[in-house]
């Protein structure tokens, strides 16, 4: 048993509160990559079930593997709840709906919630898919001995939101619950919710009979039983997309598919794949669409926010404001985490403020951003674009300026509208939910031998 790898969210649940010492735990789920190091998984000292109610108690690993799924089966009921909110009318699954990748549910650039339902926030909201693999942040990360080359820095890297302020599912989870904004709700709120909830008794078998008696250890177990669910395999990294399909052999891209593809990964073109990785990684697992990093790409003010009606405000991302551990820091400014890319042609909005509503706008931005910039930012009366407009003058250095935004005005675009269109069309082969038997244009297209035949 002990060359087992176990299913992450067994190793990341139970490393954080088991007494059972655990062997076979990926790294990815194990350990967090921080200062450019993958840490080992560390010796566990208290069960899951336990850990809120500060009872140590020594369990097999099959309890272990039981306490997980009795806080998953919780934690799925947590999430589809309202009377969590403030409001009582605010889900997670509201703003995260499991029908659009556990994404928003509609074209708003951000949603609304407080205890009216009115309060918009400032930032979209992003998938809680295929967050399984998001390292730790870290200012400095080096990829591991099976990942790549250790030599290259590649800067801020990690933590689950845009910011990248947190770096495990419970402490995400506690962000959207308690802001004022967001499902505006408080810790004694969601005790007595739960309380009267349906599923108290089952709160009760699996955290103790005592788990009410204090609000601290009820939210703790609230957190961790979202954390689990979150974790679920088949929910939130299903890797069933047509373009999964195609890299085992069990699907061929059409034409416009496979361009696109070239064209994403062409770092004369597209270039998408410097930050969105599109290969297998060395062991073998399947790409995730983003090297999680943090970077700045000036996207553009979104004026229909209401809090950019004051001039003075700016989202500036990992310094502020909802994270202030690197406040005051000119380098870590106007940078947001790079999101995964599968299913994201089931969003209708993009970036960190909402501003675009198609993805061929979005794949526009980036290769025109520098050649016609007047497409995206306001002109003033003597014809001088104000360019980065959301982002303040000093911190205009730290805006990318690789492939494609390796262009000046005036130049050729790194794409053209039929190339822009092929882009999109790839991108929609990292949907999942594909059926191969239903997919007639499959058996039209490109094979993945044919398409490793042309890249060489």
């Amino acid at each position: 048993m002990s060359s087992m790898r176990l299913p992450y969210v067994f190793c990341s649940l139970a490393l954080a509160a088991s007494s059972v010492a655990m062997s076979g735990c990926d790294s990815h789920a194990a350990g967090t990559k921080a200062s450019g190091q993958t840490q080992a998984a560390q010796p566990v000292t208290k069960v899951a079930a336990n850990a809120v109610n500060g009872a140590p108690q020594a369990q097999s690993r099959a309890e272990v593997f039981a306490h997980v799924k009795q806080m998953t089966g919780l934690g799925e009921k947590l999430f589809f709840d309202p009377s969590l909110s403030g409001s009582g009318k605010l889900a997670c699954a509201s703003c995260h709906s499991p029908s659009h990748a556990f994404g928003p549910p509609n074209g708003l650039s951000v949603q609304l919630g407080g205890n009216d339902m009115h309060q918009p926030g400032f930032r979209a909201v992003p998938s809680l898919r295929y967050l399984q693999s998001v390292p730790a942040f870290t200012r400095h990360f080096h990829d591991s001995d099976d990942e790549g080359d250790e030599s290259v820095d590649a800067g801020p890297t990690g933590g689950l939101t845009w910011d990248g302020r947190v770096d495990h599912g419970s402490d995400q989870a506690r962000i959207p619950l308690l802001s004022s904004f967001e499902m505006g709700s408080t810790q004694a709120k969601v005790t007595a919710a739960v309380q009267a909830s349906p599923y108290a008794e089952d709160f009760r078998k699996t955290f103790g009979a005592h788990i009410f008696d204090d609000d601290d250890k009820t939210f703790a177990a609230v957190l961790q039983s979202l954390e689990a669910f979150e974790q679920t395999p088949e929910k939130f990294y299903p890797y069933a997309s047509k373009f999964d399909a195609f890299l085992a052999g069990r699907a061929k891209l059409n034409d416009a598919e496979m361009h696109g593809l070239q064209l994403f990964n062409d770092e004369n073109k597209g270039n998408c794949a410097s930050c969105h990785i599109s290969q297998r990684a060395k062991d073998g697992s399947p790409p995730q669409f983003s090297d999680f990093g943090l970077i700045a790409i000036g996207v553009p003010r979104n004026r229909a926010l209401p809090i950019n009606k004051n001039p003075n405000f700016h989202d500036l991302g990992a310094c502020g404001p909802e994270r202030t551990d690197l406040k005051g820091q000119d380098e870590y400014c106007g940078i947001f985490r790079t999101p995964s890319l599968r299913n994201v042609a089931t969003r209708k909005t993009f970036f960190h403020n909402g501003i675009y509503h198609d993805l061929e706008d979005v794949v526009r931005f980036y290769v025109e951003r520098d050649t016609n910039p007047e497409k995206f930012y306001p002109v003033s009366k003597k014809g001088v674009v104000q360019k980065f407009d959301d982002l303040p003058k000093k911190y205009w250095d730290n805006v990318n300026t690789e492939a494609p935004f390796d262009r000046k005005k005036g130049d050729k675009p790194a794409l053209d509208e039929g190339e822009i269109r092929d882009v999109v069309a790839f991108l929609g082969t990292l949907t999942d939910g594909y059926d191969p038997a239903k997919d007639k244009d499959s058996q039209k297209g490109t094979g993945i031998n044919e398409m490793k035949s042309a890249a060489n």
